[in-house]
């Protein structure tokens, strides 16, 4: 609390500056958008950093499911309950340590974090295969064998390091990247994350079984596990030679207890309406992605002329869409303020997933709704990102992603538990109205406390 009323006025100051800023905001990016952001050569390592790392994240999840396909899955049995324990073991750290996690990143230094994180994961897969092949691990708790308990436990460290990297990812991006580079930074950044999170799934299994036939051949059989603990240490390695310009002040040195400082972060979010109202919209769009991640099956099922198992095609799409809509903001943000962007990108949203909800008869059309639910979804994602970066103090970033980080994740987790049991009920066109009609509604509620404050 002490550390938080110190700032105060310095805080109130720049949400002042801020406001002039979005006001102003034609002079927040250079003509060159992406091409000048990728000329800075340290955000080009960290973003290098952030596809090798996310994209290992959900490859992880896919090699999971492999494992549990070939070593511990019996016939006759449903393989649901144990990638279930899987996922349950991959949530609880984001859900525990998410926001204890950006506390620590606002006291060490933001570049150790990023390189231990990522080689610290791609150490844990290494271990993967002495655990499987580990003939004296017999026996077992509540049913499960100690190897697939050993799993969990990699699994579940493998997540708590994951919540380490990404706030200090995050901080690190305004300390790189000067401010009128912010929203073309942030539309790579935003643009990475949503399609990793969309397509990491699809390109998963194909990659995984190319990767093993090619050890086979070599008569090596750890290829997968090379190539997803590869994907970790090479975002570690390519880290190690970023220079993030983080300064002494930049760090927070009063070291309070740790639920003092995310108190502090929680006030900082109810003192600062732009930030929280970001990160509100943030929560939405990311629910609605998870959902559609899980819907996308069963739309593939429907539309003639592809098979369910090539919803890939589908988040494609999406994917392509995000990137079109992160360089539409990043050349044309310059002229509407982040919350116009934020509105038109929700309303957008809307009208291509109810637009979705009619179009299962047709490949092309379901392609195009897609793709356009990706390029809307990029309008309301990179200037509320940016908004959170630009607008929180350095020394009380860590904090403050490290709460975003923890209500997205717990935000995921919710529509990829519901969807389908959602669809069971209420049937595919009921659950897209239903994520057409969360996207309204936060479009329209942020408008609301935007305009009341």
């Amino acid at each position: 609390m002490q550390l938080f009323e110190q700032k105060k006025d310095k805080d109130k100051q720049q949400e002042s500056s801020s406001v002039k800023d979005e006001e102003g905001s034609a002079q927040l990016v250079n003509k060159n958008g992406f091409i000048s952001v990728l000329k800075n050569l340290n955000f080009l390592k960290l973003w290098l950093g952030q596809v090798f790392s996310q994209l290992a994240d959900k490859i992880y999840l896919v090699l999971m499911i492999a494992i549990i396909s070939n070593d511990f899955h019996r016939d006759g049995e449903t393989i649901s309950s144990w990638v279930s324990a899987i996922m349950i073991a991959f949530t609880i750290p984001a859900i525990l340590f998410g926001s204890l996690a950006g506390v620590y990143v606002d006291r060490w230094s933001k570049k150790l974090v990023l390189v231990i994180s990522n080689l610290g994961r791609g150490l844990l897969v290494f271990t993967i295969p002495f655990f499987i092949d580990q003939e004296g691990l017999r026996g077992g708790w509540f049913n499960l064998p100690w190897k697939f308990w050993l799993l969990l436990l990699i699994t579940f460290l493998v997540s708590t390091l994951t919540q380490f990297f990404a706030p200090a990812e995050q901080s690190s991006i305004p300390l790189i990247v000067r401010k009128n580079n912010l929203l073309a930074a942030n539309s790579l950044y935003t643009t990475t994350m949503m399609v990793m999170l969309i397509i990491g799934f699809a390109i998963g299994n194909p990659l995984l079984e190319l990767v093993s036939a090619w050890g086979n051949s070599f008569s090596f059989s750890y290829g997968r596990e090379l190539l997803v603990g590869g994907g970790y240490t090479l975002a570690g390695l390519i880290l190690i030679v970023v220079n993030t310009k983080e300064r002494e002040q930049d760090r927070q040195t009063q070291e309070n207890h740790v639920f003092e400082d995310i108190k502090d972060g929680l006030i900082y979010l109810q003192k600062n309406h732009r930030v929280r109202n970001a990160l509100f919209q943030l929560i939405i769009l990311f629910s609605i992605f998870a959902a559609l991640a899980v819907l996308a099956v069963s739309v593939a099922e429907k539309i003639p002329g592809i098979e369910a198992e090539e919803f890939g095609y589908l988040l494609a799409a999406a994917g392509v869409g995000i990137a079109m809509g992160a360089a539409f903001v990043t050349q044309q943000g310059k002229f509407i303020s982040h919350g116009k962007l934020s509105f038109y990108g929700s309303m957008g949203m809307a009208i291509a997933l109810m637009g979705l909800s009619f179009s299962t008869g047709n490949l092309a059309i379901a392609l195009l709704m897609i793709a356009i639910v990706g390029g809307f979804a990029a309008l309301v994602g990179v200037p509320m990102q940016t908004t959170i970066q630009a607008e929180t103090p350095p020394d009380m970033r860590g904090k403050v992603f490290g709460l975003q980080n923890n209500a997205v994740n717990i935000a995921l987790s919710l529509p990829l538990a519901l969807a389908g049991v959602a669809e069971t009920w209420l049937g595919l066109q009921g659950v897209l109205a239903i994520l057409a009609l969360s996207s309204v509604g936060g479009g329209i509620l942020t408008s609301l406390l935007t305009l009341k404050k």
